[in-house]
């Protein structure tokens, strides 16, 4: 399997050889150079590489969780405990503060709901990084007070 993985990466590698020495030289205008095949077989590539990386991370990830019990019930444990952050984010957002009348007027067609999730996406930033932040802390003084 090994040396199927390299010759795969090796041919890989010389295909987006080629296709970067066939790239377009830069006075060709952005708009044809984005649309040249070169261009297209070099997302091509990037795009099953990455493909790959996530997949076979993926796939380890769930191997190794599934192997052993205690990780499985500490990551439901943290699943549930960020279902939680979500949900008090959500509740805590408001989406009736004057901006979907401010959005309306620059063009942007928007409704409170949309307003209400973003407000709940940066409430669940904010209560991240509180808890992350807390937690360098805690640690911080548990370490200072051990000695």
């Amino acid at each position: 399997m090994h040396k199927i993985v390299k010759i795969l990466l090796v041919v890989l590698g010389a295909i987006a050889a080629v296709l970067w020495f066939m790239l377009p030289e830069k006075e060709v205008p952005t708009a044809e150079a984005v649309a040249s095949g070169a261009m297209n077989g070099m997302f091509i590539i990037t795009y099953i590489l990455l493909g790959i990386a996530v997949l076979f991370s993926l796939l380890f990830t769930l191997k190794n969780l599934f192997a052993n019990p205690a990780s499985l019930k500490k990551t439901l444990f943290v699943i549930v405990g960020f279902l939680i952050v979500v949900a008090v984010a959500y509740v805590l957002s408001d989406g009736a503060d004057g901006t979907v009348e401010e959005m309306a007027s620059r063009g942007v067609a928007t409704t409170e709901s949309t307003v209400k999730k973003i407000g709940a996406g940066l409430n669940v930033f904010f209560i991240l990084t509180l808890i992350a932040v807390g937690s360098m802390l805690w640690g911080g003084v548990k370490k200072m007070t051990n000695k």
